[in-house]
């Protein structure tokens, strides 16, 4: 019940993060706030280990290093899937692969899960498909390359969990921490040389989350027509002075610095409750079930994009969610 309640909590506050996020990024390249965001969740890791402590055994830093490196190249992976191919398969696709890859190698680690459990799975990854399904209107088509590169970006982030889950369970936040370092290093590395090969960046239209596993994973989506605030482009005012244009820019740095604070504090708090559900929990079937749980993170980021931004939820995502309560229920009961 413990595991199932951390692992919704950790879902949820994963969602939070990646709106934030995804806010932050159509202001700033994606790669650039994931780099930030992750710089920054270093912070209240350290804080937690000064409180809770933290043990480096070899273990806990060798899985540490696998979830950064799974989790970095997971979501470069995702980017380049959602430049070639249409979010609306691509973005279901990884949340399903970060949900099933986690439930496949505990079951040919020899898991064994109640007849119970395994339709509430089942019912819960159904729910993952129908939360993240999104609208795409960029009119872009399935590629074979999309596919992969998206499944294989999955995979990664189920990578993710499969770490946190080896991790030992008297190693506090190490894992936690060691993984945040190296999540912060290859992706500062990358943002770095993205900005010089690119030079300056201008507003992006829209960012949009889809993917598992937090501030980390802010992907690009095609929804034209509206601001960094969400709300839609009135006409350029020709005698807008300079003075009122510096102090808008000023005005909205001050936010998207907020929102990448914010984004990456609660990245590493959804991160702490993963890894706790992992290991609160008795029994086999805790990996599957957290895995699993952990893949309805677009569920915080629907909900804080209907209060925030108006946006409304499609009939197949209320349907998801639905699901993902039925699931929930399910599992906390199996």
């Amino acid at each position: 019940m413990l595991s199932v309640l951390l692992g919704l909590t950790g879902a949820v506050v994963y969602g939070a993060a990646d709106f934030l996020g995804g806010l932050a990024a159509r202001r700033e390249r994606a790669v650039t706030v994931a780099a930030v965001a992750a710089a920054v969740g270093l912070v209240p890791l350290a804080l937690g280990a000064a409180a809770v402590g933290a043990t480096f055994s070899g273990p806990a830093v060798a899985a540490g290093i696998g979830a950064g490196v799974s989790g970095s190249v997971a979501v470069l992976l995702l980017y380049r899937a959602l430049a070639v191919g249409p979010m609306s398969v691509l973005s279901p696709l990884t949340a399903v692969f970060a949900a099933v890859t986690p439930v496949a190698v505990a079951l040919v680690g020899g898991t064994v899960l109640s007849l119970a459990a395994s339709i509430a799975l089942v019912v819960a990854v159904v729910a993952v498909v129908l939360v993240a399904a999104v609208r795409d209107t960029s009119g872009a088509r399935v590629t074979a390359v999309g596919v992969v590169t998206a499944g294989v970006a999955g995979c990664g982030f189920g990578g993710i969990v499969l770490a946190y889950d080896a991790a030992p369970s008297d190693a506090g936040v190490a894992t936690l921490l060691v993984g945040r370092v190296v999540q912060t290093v290859l992706l500062g590395a990358v943002a770095v040389v993205v900005a010089v090969r690119s030079g300056p960046v201008g507003p992006v239209e829209s960012v949009r989350s889809s993917r598992p596993g937090g501030a980390d994973h802010v992907a690009p989506s095609a929804s034209a027509g509206r601001s960094a605030a969400g709300v839609p482009r009135g006409p350029r005012r020709s005698g807008t002075s300079r003075r009122s244009r510096w102090s808008n820019r000023q005005r909205w740095a001050g936010r998207t610095v907020v929102a990448v604070v914010a984004c990456g504090v609660l990245d590493a708090l959804a991160n702490a409750c993963i890894q706790a559900a992992l290991h609160v929990g008795s029994g086999d079937a805790v990996l599957p079930v957290v895995s699993v749980l952990n893949a309805l993170y677009p569920i915080g980021t629907l909900v804080l994009a209907g209060v925030v931004l108006r946006e409304r939820l499609t009939r197949v995502q209320w349907t998801g969610i639905v699901f993902a309560f039925a699931a929930s229920v399910g599992l906390a009961l199996a």
